[in-house]
């Protein structure tokens, strides 16, 4: 199967791929949703846009859509994982804080830092990521499942990098 190879819906690959995308797309709204039921603290302005009533059908319609292409369900299955994992990193302190109170409290701690040092570090993480994911698709030979896992790597240093400087930008005002 090559990168841009797409499978037939209904077929096991699908059925498999489709599986995928949903438990990582579940795994990222589940993880949301202990840290920010409210949505107060999602990074993604489209995502609090949409809300929980159109986010979760449009989740299911993902699923169903990406399974079709290998590339993209492995690249979004991976990308959904690491998000979750990061949400999941503070989620018991902006649920024990509570979400204005979280927000306040992060605010605060961002003003009375360095200027440079939460973005710089924020930003350090993103290419840190990034570095894994670029050398893991640099030496996949153009293999899908290890370019995919790179491609979804690379998603999330590019999400990191966007969502913490927009947070970041807004919170300097």
């Amino acid at each position: 199967m090559t990168l841009d190879d797409f499978v037939r819906f209904g077929s096991d690959r699908w059925c498999l791929l489709a599986a995928l995308v949903l438990v990582g797309r579940t795994c990222d709204l589940l993880s949301t949703w202990i840290a920010t039921p409210n949505l107060v603290l999602e990074g993604n302005p489209v995502a609090r846009r949409l809300g929980w009533k159109f986010g979760i059908p449009l989740n299911l319609a993902l699923a169903v859509g990406f399974g079709l292409w290998p590339l993209l369900a492995l690249a979004l299955t991976t990308t959904s994982f690491l998000v979750a994992a990061r949400n999941l990193q503070s989620a018991w302190l902006m649920r024990t804080m509570g979400e204005v109170n979280y927000r306040c409290w992060i605010s605060d701690r961002i003003a009375e830092s360095p200027r440079f040092l939460p973005g710089g570090c924020f930003l350090g993480e993103a290419v840190l990521f990034a570095a894994v994911g670029v050398a893991l698709m640099a030496t996949a030979e153009w293999r899908l499942v290890p370019f995919a896992i790179g491609v979804g790597i690379l998603g999330y240093a590019a999400a990191v990098a966007a969502f913490t400087t927009l947070a970041l930008w807004r919170a300097r005002g």
